[in-house]
């Protein structure tokens, strides 16, 4: 697509828009100018392509086509068939997987359709053959009640919340933690790192029937062949997470042992952060998994939407360039040198470093929370997000942490050398930071002090920083 082209298309979508409720228009063109003047470090988010963005703005929208491919329990689905098929095909190319179901609306449901793959293979299935039944409707009372107590007795370990893992691998808030007896494994206190062999531990003593790899604020790499070896030696299914790095999956960044698809059974995974698409989300498996896979709607999904299956598409088949090879190791190079440029100021990082997109700063040591943190390097035009580190003393809602990562400004161009001056710039706005006091005197987690001028002076530094990158520069909404 032409700039000239790709301004025009978004320009004219605006004028449709403001002509029903002018409030939305504004608010979309208001969100294109906030990032496109703040530094994105968000880990989780990244910029889609005009053409990924616009792919999801159509007639599908307007399609039921619960089902799969070529079983639709909607008649008119043909072109559904089109997009969903080509979606799955450049999945499995992307990243040689054997079996690819597109129709998650988020990582969450990518999730929960990997769950109950694995409850229906290895605890349905078996009862329904036990019974001599084809199906649960055709169950007895009696042992319709026995399958539901033996589905919501299972065991899941995964990686603790503190230690990077993510809500929604058992933990209680999660719906994922009401339908399991989940375990955590943590991180070694001196180093940050995953120690195997307690991994290996715990997973003997626990026997998890699932075990869940993958991390939301974890910046190692993680040897998927281990866990491999530890899930076959209790007999546990291995699921891997790799919502936050399946870009560095794609790119081949990550290969060999730290490449999941390979070893796990069943592999999730968003379509943004570092892939760079929709928002959406996706599950890919082993051939012996495909069936259940396939009844993810309606099994927890509500029906596919088509419109953001035809993004996936379009944004997979952008991920199967050579340029995005390059595009996810320099992700990986910034995060460094990210890193590099906080830890030469001072600034403590947990685990000492990173080998993936994100960077976890403990920000106690500028004697900040991470909420307060994170606030002021808001007002200071810096967006990130306050994030635990391994054994938190504030807790997961104030925590004592920053989660920053490069897709977003790699997306940009911005290089290593930028990467140092956003270290500077952070660690300026930290060392300028002080907590304040709640009103009765003692000290809150979240009030902060921050001299205004000096905020508005590292926004301005910010928005130069970002000046020779311009956001989606073809595209002029005025």
């Amino acid at each position: 697509m032409s700039r000239n082209a790709e301004s025009t298309a978004f320009r004219s979508a605006l004028e449709v828009i403001r002509a029903v409720e002018p409030r939305v228009a504004d608010a979309i063109g208001a969100e294109l100018t906030d990032q496109r003047e703040s530094l994105k470090l968000i880990a989780s988010e990244n910029y889609a392509s005009p053409a990924t963005l616009l792919a999801m703005g159509n007639w599908f929208s307007d399609k039921y086509a619960e089902g799969t491919v070529g079983r639709r329990f909607y008649a008119g689905c043909q072109n559904v068939d089109t997009v969903e098929a080509l979606a799955a095909e450049h999945a499995r190319e992307l990243f040689g997987a054997a079996h690819a179901y597109v129709q998650p609306h988020s990582g969450i449901d990518a999730n929960l359709v990997a769950f109950w793959a694995v409850l229906a293979d290895r605890v349905e299935s078996p009862a329904l053959k036990k019974a001599q039944v084809r199906q649960v409707n055709d169950l007895t009372e009696a042992d319709w009640f026995a399958l539901r107590r033996e589905l919501g007795n299972q065991r899941m370990l995964g990686m603790s919340l503190d230690a990077g893992g993510h809500l929604t691998h058992g933990f209680r808030p999660n719906i994922s933690g009401k339908m399991f007896d989940q375990r955590s494994y943590g991180t070694d206190p001196a180093t940050g790192l995953i120690d195997y062999d307690r991994v290996a531990e715990a997973a003997r003593e626990f026997k998890p029937l699932i075990l869940v790899g993958g991390y939301s604020a974890y910046p190692r790499k993680v040897n998927f062949r281990i866990l491999r070896e530890i899930a076959d030696s209790v007999g546990a299914t291995f699921m891997v997470d790799m919502a936050h790095f399946a870009g560095l999956v794609a790119g081949k960044v990550f290969t060999g042992d730290f490449d999941p698809v390979p070893h796990a059974h069943i592999v999730t995974t968003t379509t943004h952060k570092s892939l760079r698409g929709p928002r959406g989300g996706m599950v890919l498996c082993q051939p012996e998994l495909a069936d259940q896979v396939d009844r993810g709607c309606p099994m927890v999904l509500g029906g596919p939407l088509p419109h953001v299956m035809a993004a996936k598409a379009v944004a997979l088949a952008e991920a199967r360039r050579p340029d995005f090879a390059d595009y996810a190791q320099r992700i990986v190079d910034n995060a460094q040198a990210l890193a590099e440029g906080l830890l030469s100021r001072g600034a403590t990082l947990v685990t000492g470093g990173t080998d993936n997109h994100l960077v976890l700063i403990d920000v106690s040591g500028y004697g900040l929370t991470g909420r307060q943190a994170e606030q002021a390097l808001l007002d200071s035009g810096i967006v990130t997000n306050r994030n635990s580190v391994p054994q938190d003393p504030n807790g997961a809602w104030y925590t004592s942490g920053i989660r920053i990562g490069t897709p977003a400004l790699t997306t940009r161009g911005l290089g290593t050398a930028e990467m140092d001056q956003t270290a500077e710039l952070i660690h300026t706005v930290l060392t300028q930071t002080t907590a304040a006091a709640n009103s009765d005197g003692t000290p809150s987690k979240a009030k902060y002090a921050l001299d205004p001028s000096l905020a508005d002076k590292i926004a301005r530094q910010a928005t130069d920083l970002l000046a020779p990158h311009p956001l989606y520069p073809a595209i002029n909404l005025t």
